[in-house]
């Protein structure tokens, strides 16, 4: 079976995060930036694994077969945005271009005072979605997080914004925990941001069209949805290139109902529709796609058939 994502071990380590953020803080981002181009080199090289789903990821996203430019672009985007954390996080929109489609719907979604259930994915920057704290900083932004897949980073983002620990749902708890912290910060009219596009290891998936074939993707946040009761918002931090982002918020459901008897039918459908668009943002900008790891293959044997979820729930899985 195709290896699991969580499995893959952090890029870089410790040392290497900590110099990128010296170089970065003691030199601005123009001398930052100088350093994306051997950690482009050094990850087209030495991580095959992500080399390789970077290719077949661009060929179906492109239709066509792809160079080693464009993989190493598509590495490029993403060393882009992961340093770019360290300005966003230490300086907030200073120094960047940010556009915000979609303001208007978000703050629609948060008037009645429930909060507002943040869908993302692994495309663009999840951090540039902090700038939406400070144009709102009357609404609290609660992000839903695994500390322990990715230690260092954390650890480093931490320490350039102390404030944003107390603020981060640890995803790696367990799930009544995780659950109860986003139904007490959507009671205080939170926004609460997740990633929705992966699954953790052992957790049920639901195969649905993406560029022309199914994919796996976790049921875990739509049933959360369905618990929370609260307006579901897609959310893309959307890098372009330079120090150009675009944001866009998305309304996608006043709630979502998913109907104990119908349970395998509802998620199929709300999966579906969540995937759709995804795939217009694969297309809206192709390199902005950091599932780097076979997504389509992943986990097949815990994909479930449509009837699977009640058949666990009725035995008691």
């Amino acid at each position: 079976m195709t290896e699991h994502w969580q499995s893959r071990p952090e890029g870089g380590g410790k040392f290497a995060l900590w110099l990128i953020r010296t170089i970065a803080l003691r030199g601005g981002r123009r001398l930052g930036r100088l350093t994306l181009y051997p950690i482009t080199l050094y990850f087209y090289f030495r991580r095959g694994p992500e080399r390789r789903a970077s290719r077949h990821f661009l060929q179906r996203a492109l239709g066509r077969p792809v160079s080693c430019w464009q993989v190493m672009k598509h590495i490029h985007y993403f060393a882009a945005t992961i340093l770019d954390r360290v300005f966003l996080l230490a300086h907030g929109e200073k120094g960047f271009d940010v556009t915000v489609e979609g303001l208007d719907e978000l703050e629609a979604c948060l008037a009645n005072g429930q909060g507002v259930l943040l869908l993302g994915t692994h495309q663009g920057s999840f951090e540039a979605l902090r700038a939406i704290s400070t144009r709102s900083p009357d609404t609290p932004l609660r992000v839903v997080l695994d500390k322990q897949k990715t230690p260092a980073m954390t650890e480093l983002l931490e320490a350039l914004a102390p404030g944003i620990g107390a603020n981060v749902i640890d995803a790696s708890q367990g799930g009544a925990s995780i659950t109860l912290a986003m139904a007490e910060a959507c009671q205080q009219g939170a926004m609460v941001a997740l990633l929705a596009d992966r699954g953790r290891e052992h957790e049920v998936l639901r195969r649905v069209p993406l560029l022309g074939e199914p994919a796996p993707f976790p049921v875990g946040p739509w049933l959360l949805a369905h618990s929370l009761r609260v307006p579901v918002v897609l959310c893309f931090g959307l890098y372009e290139g330079g120090n150009r982002y675009r944001l866009v918020f998305e309304p996608f459901a006043e709630r979502v109902d998913i109907p104990r008897q119908e349970r395998a039918q509802a998620l199929d459908a709300v999966i579906t529709r969540f995937a759709a668009r995804v795939e217009h943002y694969i297309h809206v900008a192709p390199y902005n796609w950091f599932n780097f790891y076979d997504f389509w293959q992943q986990d097949i044997s815990t994909a479930v058939r449509p009837d699977a979820i009640a058949v666990r729930e009725r035995v008691g899985a």
